[in-house]
């Protein structure tokens, strides 16, 4: 075992510099701690090729533009902060955890204009995030919780206190023996996972919710693109939950599930079929290509 996160060998990138992985550490009282003024990036290197790296850093500045957190650093700065860290770290295969977030500074108030905004690189080796279910099928819980809409939160941001939801709803179905749970949005819909879009099939067809009250996913984009290349329609719409009953397979993508089946969500009951198996194995491949 790697031990606590806060307690390893290696170094973290932090405001330009690398530092010792047990000496990067905030003040306890950092805006962000206090009012989740924090955006982030969840990435994967494989043989030491980060995947959509520049997708990533677009997008983290992008998150920080709509929490009215400007980023002082460019994409390429972003990307060279990236490499040194696994460099510094001496690894090819990891997961890459981009943070910036608002520091302390003259606010302690919800207003944080005038504290300075910082940013942080971590990597470490990070197996299948679901374990088992990568090849078993994972099994999901349904959420009490709903995505809320578009006018309440930015929805387009990778913003940190969106996730709160997700890890209440994370330990409940951890509770009940499941993997994850899935969101219905604030009108009912199916919306996705605590971490994951979400794709169904049916009839050799995909479908999936239309990203309009939740991220639309870095992944979830790269496997729409590769259906289109393997000619298998892809649907992208709202998708009301008595629909479950019908699908015959499931899975889910991000950068840290990457593409994982779904066996079980609530008492709906999928394959692990040759669709999704396909879509796996082609992902597999182009991250390493």
């Amino acid at each position: 075992m790697a031990g606590a996160y806060d307690d390893r060998d290696g170094f973290i990138w932090m405001d330009g510099e690398l530092v010792p992985w047990r000496e990067a550490n905030v003040h306890i009282l950092t805006h962000a701690l206090h009012y989740a003024s924090s955006v982030f990036e969840g990435e994967r290197c494989y043989s030491g090729k980060i995947f959509k790296s520049r997708e990533h850093s677009e997008r983290l500045l992008e998150s920080g533009r709509l929490l009215d957190m400007p980023l002082p650093y460019s994409i390429d700065e972003i990307e060279a902060a990236k490499e040194a860290t696994l460099k510094a770290n001496n690894l090819s295969d990891a997961y890459v955890r981009v943070v910036a977030w608002r520091g302390a500074g003259d606010d302690m108030g919800v207003a944080s204009s005038r504290n300075p905004v910082r940013m942080a690189v971590a990597v470490w080796e990070w197996g299948a995030y679901y374990g088992d279910a990568k090849w078993e099928g994972a099994k999901l819980d349904i959420a009490k919780w709903k995505r809320p809409s578009p006018e309440t939160i930015p929805v387009d941001a990778k913003a940190a206190g969106l996730y709160m939801i997700c890890t209440m709803s994370k330990h409940i179905a951890e509770s009940k023996g499941c993997s994850d749970a899935l969101f219905m949005d604030y009108r009912g819909y199916v919306a996705e996972a605590t971490g994951a879009n979400v794709f169904f099939v049916k009839d050799g067809e995909v479908h999936t919710p239309l990203p309009d009250s939740f991220l639309n996913g870095i992944t979830r984009q790269t496997v729409i693109g590769m259906l289109a290349e393997m000619n298998i329609p892809v649907h992208e719409r709202h998708i009301m939950p008595e629909e479950l009953s019908f699908f015959t397979e499931c899975f889910l993508t991000g950068t840290a599930a990457e593409v994982t089946p779904v066996a079980q969500i609530g008492d709906y009951m999928f394959e692990v079929g040759q669709l999704t198996r396909n879509v796996s194995d082609a992902y597999e491949k182009l991250v390493r290509s």
